[in-house]
C-alpha cells in the first residue's frame, strides 16, 4: 500500500511548475522573475509532503509489523494451548483403551468362571439326579413292599408266610437265623412267590349298600382324616365311640385320642421289665385287674399313651376292642397316602370288614390267642 502511493505521489504534477507558452506582450522579464520565485515555493512543499507520506509510511509500517506480531503471538499461543490439548485428548484416549481392554479382558474372565461354576453344577445336578432317580426306584420297591403286605396281611389277620416271627415253632426250626430285621424287598419276593390271595374265612353273600357305598366313594376321591365329613362320621357314631366306650370314661378318651393320633402303644407284659408308675395303681390296674373296664381280669398285655410313660393294663377283650379300631385307622390312613392300590369296591369291602370286627369286639367276640 506504501508502495502504491509513493507511486501516485510521483505522478501528481508538481505545483508551480507552469510555464506560458506564450508570454503577454510589454512584460517579458516580470514573469520570468515571478515564475522562478514560485518554483522554488512549490519544491518545498512537495518536498515536505514527500517527507510527510514518508513518515506515516513509516508509522503505519510499523503499526503493521506491530499488529502482524500480536496476531502471530496470540496464534502461536493458540497453537500451544492446542497443543496441549492434544496431549490430554491422547492420554485419555490411551487411559480409555487400556480400560477397554483391561474391562474386557475381566469379562472374559468371568464369563468363562461363570460357564466352569456351571458346568460343575450341572455335573453336580445331574449326579443328584441319578442318585435321586436311584432313590426313588428303592422307595417305589419299599412302596410296592408295602401294598403287598396292606394287601395281604393287616395287624388283625396277619400273613404267617410274610411274618415268620408268627409261625409256629416246628416251621420256625428250620429257618436259619432270625427273621424279625428283614426288609421290605424280601417280602415282595416272599409275596410274589406265593402270587396267591388269602382265601375268605367263610362263604358268605353280600350286597353293597348303596348310601354307604357313595359315601365311601366321595371320601375316597379325595380322602381326609376329618370326622366332619360323612363317611368318617358315621363310622365313628356307629363304630369308633362305642367299640372304645369303656367304663372308666376318662382314660377311654385318652385311649380314643391316641388312637386317632397314632400314638398308642400295646405290648405284652412278660416282654417289658415293670416301669416306675406315675399314676395310682387304681388307675392302672395291674396283672389281675383292668385298667379301662375296672373288672378283676388276667392282663397280659399293657398300653401308653403317646411319651407319657405310664402302663395301663387291659384285659383280652379290651385289647381286642383297641385292635379293631387300629386296625381300621392303619387301614384309612393307608388309603389317604396312596398305598393302597385295589379297586374301589375291594376297599369298600375291606372296610366294612374291619367295621365288623369293631362291632364284634365291642360284643364281647375276639379271638382266644388275645
Amino acid at each position: 500500500s506504501q508502495t502504491h502511493f509513493e507511486e501516485d505521489s510521483q505522478k501528481q504534477p508538481a505545483v508551480g511548475y507552469w510555464k506560458s507558452l506564450m508570454p503577454s506582450k510589454g512584460s517579458e522579464e516580470e514573469p520570468e522573475t515571478q515564475d522562478a520565485g514560485s518554483g522554488d515555493e512549490s519544491q518545498s512543499t512537495e518536498q515536505r509532503n514527500v517527507s510527510r507520506l514518508r513518515s506515516s509510511s513509516v508509522e503505519i509500517r510499523e503499526k503493521g509489523s506491530e499488529f502482524l506480531k500480536e496476531e502471530l503471538h496470540k496464534a502461536q499461543k493458540e497453537l500451544k494451548l492446542k497443543d496441549k490439548e492434544c496431549e490430554r485428548l491422547s492420554k485419555v484416549r490411551e487411559q480409555l483403551e487400556q480400560e477397554l481392554e483391561e474391562l474386557t479382558a475381566s469379562l472374559f474372565e468371568e464369563a468363562h468362571k461363570m460357564v466352569r461354576e456351571a458346568n460343575t453344577k450341572q455335573a453336580a445336578s445331574e449326579k443328584q439326579l441319578r442318585e435321586a432317580r436311584g432313590k426313588i426306584d428303592m422307595l417305589q420297591a419299599e412302596v410296592t413292599a408295602l401294598k403287598t403286605l396292606v394287601i395281604t396281611s393287616t395287624p388283625s389277620s396277619p400273613n404267617r408266610e410274610l411274618h415268620p416271627q408268627l409261625q409256629s415253632p416246628s416251621k420256625a426250626v428250620f429257618r436259619k437265623g432270625h427273621g424279625r430285621n428283614k426288609s421290605t424287598s424280601s417280602a415282595v419276593v416272599i409275596a410274589a412267590s406265593q402270587n396267591a390271595t388269602p382265601e375268605p374265612v367263610s362263604r358268605e353273600c353280600k350286597e353293597v349298600d348303596s348310601i354307604l357305598f357313595a359315601e365311601f366313594q366321595s371320601w375316597k376321591e379325595s380322602p381326609t382324616l376329618d370326622k366332619s365329613c360323612s363317611f368318617l362320621d358315621r363310622i365313628y357314631r356307629e363304630d369308633v365311640r362305642p367299640c372304645l366306650d369303656f367304663t372308666k370314661q376318662e382314660l377311654s378318651e385318652l385311649v380314643r385320642v391316641a388312637v386317632e393320633q397314632n400314638t398308642l402303644t400295646i405290648e405284652p407284659v412278660a416282654s417289658q421289665t415293670l416301669p416306675v408308675v406315675k399314676v395310682s395303681a387304681e388307675d392302672c390296674g395291674g396283672p389281675k385287674k383292668c385298667a379301662l373296664s375296672g373288672l378283676p381280669r388276667t392282663c397280659k398285655h399293657r398300653i401308653m399313651l403317646g411319651d407319657s410313660g405310664n402302663y395301663y393294663y387291659i384285659s383280652p377283650s379290651c385289647r381286642a376292642r383297641i385292635t379293631a379300631a387300629c386296625n381300621f385307622f392303619t387301614y384309612i390312613r393307608y388309603i389317604q397316602q396312596g398305598l393302597v392300590r385295589q379297586d374301589v369296591e375291594l376297599m369298600y369291602w375291606e372296610v366294612m370288614r374291619l367295621r365288623r370286627e369293631m362291632s364284634l369286639a365291642k360284643l364281647g367276640f375276639y379271638p382266644s390267642e388275645m
